[in-house]
């Protein structure tokens, strides 16, 4: 058998090869769906995305007969750091074709440079961090593709099993069917007599979002958040870089900021599904991909959306009216999306643990349609 070389992902030619390599290695697979090169530029560059000022980080690709058949990332955060319940020490953007010795070489690759900086367990993957796409594809991999939600082959979370790595926590993603939304019916939480002059339902100013909104944001977002397995602060700077693109591809309906007794206390974003605009793009958008990704962002009924960001009050959220407060937004958000072309809309991740998350998502109709995995391993 011919020998498998590691290599840093360092210098631009390897970066490159780095982000596209998952369109070239899953090309044809049912229910993959290549993203676009520039979009993976910016989730992986430490140049481009905040999250990289937070960690110490290492790419490496995997090369046999000078073809490249794998890649994985490892980071550290710094020590002022601590991911809740979790490692501070982890991997991520794990990806190759279907050969045991080569995920472990890429995964010794990424636990000596992890245990040379004093890792005992690590935890993955998150591409590159818990708050962008996290966990491994075990479930739905047939499943429509869908935008920012990592997807891996079946045999890649068997092969990594094999190598000592076990189950953290999982993952979960509901699908709403919404194509026999009733929108000639109230909401049934926002116009309860109880809640109808308390809880209000603002749009979210995509014209406003880095005078303002952002802000917001960062600091629901982080109070929601916060005492969640594995959970890591949002900074406003990876808000306010999010920012730069969701102006432009996030749907006025989509956006939604709601007000209890006048304050805001939780806020959604959705996303409309661009695999359906750019999947047969492969990833280019030179010479003539970005004319028609522009005329089709302009023009194209979308089918799908996915929940991109979500976030209620800690203080609110065991109450009652946390309660009242989640349940609005879900059936909120659902209406919205019944009142446009899609027909799906998914929500995810939610820990499988996380009943307070999962009820009412259930409650308007939710089913698991993928499930994705967060793994562990302790270092000897």
């Amino acid at each position: 058998m011919s020998q498998i070389e590691i290599v840093p992902a360092d210098g631009l030619f390897r970066f490159l090869a780095y982000c596209r390599l998952p369109r070239l290695l899953y090309a044809g697979m049912d229910g993959f769906a290549p993203p676009l090169d520039v979009e993976r530029w910016a989730m992986h560059s430490p140049m481009l995305n905040p999250h990289f000022k937070l960690v110490e980080s290492q790419r490496f690709l995997a090369r046999r007969d000078g073809r490249w058949v794998g890649r994985i990332e490892a980071h550290v955060y710094k020590p002022e750091i601590t991911p809740v319940a979790a490692s501070r020490h982890q991997f991520g953007a794990l990806d190759a074709i279907d050969d045991l010795e080569v995920v472990r070489a890429l995964v010794a690759a990424a636990e000596g440079w992890l245990a040379a900086r004093g890792a005992a367990t690590i935890h993955g993957p998150f591409s590159p961090s818990i708050n962008h796409e996290c966990g491994l594809l075990i479930e739905g991999a047939t499943t429509p593709p869908m935008v920012m939600t990592p997807w891996h082959p079946p045999y890649l979370g068997a092969l990594l099993e094999t190598l000592g790595y076990g189950k953290a926590r999982d993952l979960l993603t509901f699908e709403f069917n919404v194509a026999d939304q009733d929108l000639t019916q109230p909401a049934r939480i926002a116009n309860r007599k109880e809640w109808r002059d308390r809880l209000k339902m603002r749009p979210l100013k995509l014209d406003q979002l880095k005078t303002g909104e952002t802000e917001l944001m960062t600091d629901l977002f982080n109070d929601a958040w916060s005492g969640n397995w594995g959970y890591v602060e949002r900074t406003r700077a990876e808000f306010d870089s999010d920012a730069d693109v969701l102006g432009y591809v996030v749907p006025a309906e989509y956006g939604i900021v709601v007000e209890f007794d006048g304050a805001p206390v939780a806020f959604l974003i959705a996303l409309p599904n661009l695999c359906e605009i750019w999947s047969d793009l492969d990833g280019r958008l030179f010479p003539f991909g970005l004319f028609k990704l522009l005329s089709r962002l302009r023009k194209h009924s979308y089918e799908s959306a996915r929940v991109l960001l979500l976030g209620t009050r800690k203080s609110l959220q065991s109450s009652a009216t946390g309660g009242a407060i989640l349940l609005g937004v879900v059936e909120e958000i659902r209406r919205r999306a019944g009142s446009t072309s899609a027909s799906r809309m998914e929500a995810g991740w939610v820990l499988e643990d996380n009943v307070a998350m999962r009820k009412p998502i259930e409650i308007f109709g939710g089913k698991v349609d993928k499930i994705h995995r967060i793994y562990e391993k302790r270092l000897p």
